[in-house]
């Protein structure tokens, strides 16, 4: 009696759900959610074939040395980097010197507290420390930036889906809203303050465009400097603050990789020698 009252029980709760589904179905096909602007003018990332791209991919360290000077020069004013060392900078291929260069002349300085009076004072980076950030704490940060909080990069590309295309894209793809956007939804005009970008979410982003010419920022090692290069560039050294380890994690499946098809044709020969014998 009991499990026939515990059978009922549970094809009733299976009668629900079927029910709820349904319902959800028939009321999805007679009310379609309304279209929006962002549903239908919103890109998607473009391909732009990076060398880090594939299970064969590996860091061209001359583009991530030329992404470092990017994010240096143009989105170090606004975006931290809190997960970054300046040290870690020598897998991109800067020397022990160069890196404690780059920490002594970086423009934010380390919080620090003056021995000699116990106040807050500041100190130069050490190559051990991390890439400070630009504001001392988010309310700061939001107020140099219209209330809008500038986001730290240093997993930004795990944090966007086709993360290196997006932020290559999103940086290449500032443009004035097109007029058949707002003809169709007439609300959809971007707000003062904001700019109109076809590869984020809702089509407006708060922050205005980093890469606004060529030649913005002067490459060290002379490549051409156009916004399409620099938006690579910027790009790829993002990918690997996201993923420094991409090399070795390459290596190390491929390896595997190897192992199983030699375990394979081994043990494949072990089988035969096995039963060679044996009559069938």
């Amino acid at each position: 009696m009991v499990r026939k009252i515990a059978f009922l029980i549970g094809l009733g709760f299976i009668a629900v759900l079927l029910i709820g589904l349904v319902s959800t179905i028939i009321d999805a096909v007679r009310t379609p959610a309304p279209e929006s602007a962002s549903h239908e003018f919103h890109l998607e990332p473009r391909p732009a074939g990076f060398s880090s791209d594939g299970v064969f991919g590996k860091w061209d360290r001359a583009q991530l040395q030329r992404g470092f000077q990017v994010y240096k020069e143009v989105c170090a004013g606004c975006h931290s980097m809190r997960l970054v060392s300046f040290r870690d900078l020598e897998q991109i291929g800067y020397n022990e010197a160069e890196v404690k260069a780059i920490a002594q002349q970086w423009p934010v300085e380390q919080p620090s507290i003056n021995e000699e009076t116990g106040e807050p004072a500041t100190r130069k980076n050490l190559p051990s420390d991390r890439i400070p950030s630009p504001y001392a704490n988010e309310v700061a940060a939001r107020a140099a930036n219209n209330n809008a909080l500038p986001p730290d990069l240093s997993l930004m590309v795990k944090a966007r889906d086709d993360g290196t295309d997006y932020i290559h894209s999103l940086l290449t793809g500032y443009r004035e809203q097109p007029a058949e956007v707002v003809a169709k939804f007439p609300d959809a005009k971007t707000p003062d303050g904001l700019h109109y970008n076809p590869y984020y979410a809702n089509l407006n982003i708060a922050m205005p465009p980093p890469l606004a010419s060529d030649g913005q920022v002067t490459y060290s090692d002379g490549t051409k400097s156009t916004v399409d290069q620099m938006a690579r560039d910027v790009a790829a050294f993002l990918t690997w603050t996201a993923e420094p380890n991409l090399e070795r994690r390459h290596a190390a499946g491929l390896a595997a990789v190897l192992f199983i098809v030699i375990f394979c044709f081994l043990a494949y020969g072990a089988y035969k020698n096995v039963w060679a014998d044996m009559k069938h």
